[in-house]
């Protein structure tokens, strides 16, 4: 029996063969395109979103490795199964269903931080001036979340914390009105043969600014007299705006006057 082509079927069949051969050009042309992108490319590489690697991931996987090997896209074929895993890893990992923690939030690392260093800084601030002072950066914390803070790092309530402050948090509070003092030595031949001479030197702590006050063979009380005074001159005095002095405990330093307080022993220099 002899099968015999209808008009229609034959129409059916050219029109099948026109739509294959166009479809192969298309994919000739995007082949072609694939490879003039990966030349330009080269071994760079290539950024895509998480939205652009899900649609390559959905499409590559309906294709198969097979396919896409063949093709030679941008991305390997191991690349494209890897999106497509990761999305199917990703849709079950519960992360809707995970229980949400109880109680109240933690509080930011950046408040915890300023609340520390406005504690450590200012001795004689209370929870709630450094409650205050957080506000007026943004932070809205109650004193009672502030004390929480200073007590799990160790550090007392002001009137407790004032007494004990660190030499560091007084240095800083009081470095407009500090100096410091100290003697160096030269020797010096004269008549008399090898002879040492004691030169004292003044430095304000602020800006460095450093003054020579005097020289001497012998450093005694009158002498360290008539160099305070200099100093402490209401008119030019170098020291005349200063509350403290750092000195070393040398007795040829123990000079005090009404307008100064010894607060350290230690040289300087």
């Amino acid at each position: 029996m002899k099968f015999i082509l209808q008009p229609w079927q034959l129409m059916l069949i050219v029109l099948a063969s026109w739509v294959n051969r166009q479809q192969q050009e298309v994919i000739e042309y995007l082949r072609t395109e694939n490879t003039v992108l990966k030349e330009k490319f080269g071994k760079k590489r290539i950024l895509l979103a998480d939205d652009q690697r899900r649609r390559l991931a959905v499409k590559g996987t309906i294709l198969g490795r097979k396919t896409l090997e063949q093709f030679g896209t941008l991305f390997t074929p191991d690349t494209i199964l890897r999106w497509h895993r990761q999305l199917v890893a990703n849709k079950w990992d519960y992360s809707d269903r995970k229980e949400k923690k109880c109680g109240r939030p933690r509080v930011r690392q950046v408040i915890v931080d300023l609340t520390v260093e406005f504690a450590k800084e200012n001795p004689t601030w209370g929870y709630d001036r450094i409650s205050g002072a957080l506000s007026n950066l943004g932070y809205n914390i109650c004193d009672s979340t502030i004390g929480n803070i200073l007590k799990s790092r160790g550090i007392e309530p002001a009137p407790t914390r004032r007494r004990t402050g660190s030499w560091e948090t007084f240095l800083k509070a009081h470095w407009d009105v500090m100096a410091a003092i100290d003697f160096t030595t030269v020797e010096v031949w004269t008549k008399s043969g090898l002879t040492t001479f004691y030169l004292l030197f003044v430095m304000e702590l602020k800006t460095r600014r450093v003054d020579f006050a005097g020289c001497t063979t012998n450093p005694n009380e009158a002498w360290m007299k008539t160099i305070a005074l200099e100093l402490t001159n209401h008119e030019d005095g170098f020291l005349k705006d200063k509350r403290y002095i750092i000195m070393d405990r040398d007795a040829t330093l123990r000079f005090q006057n009404n307008r100064f307080d010894v607060c350290c022993a230690m040289r300087p220099f």
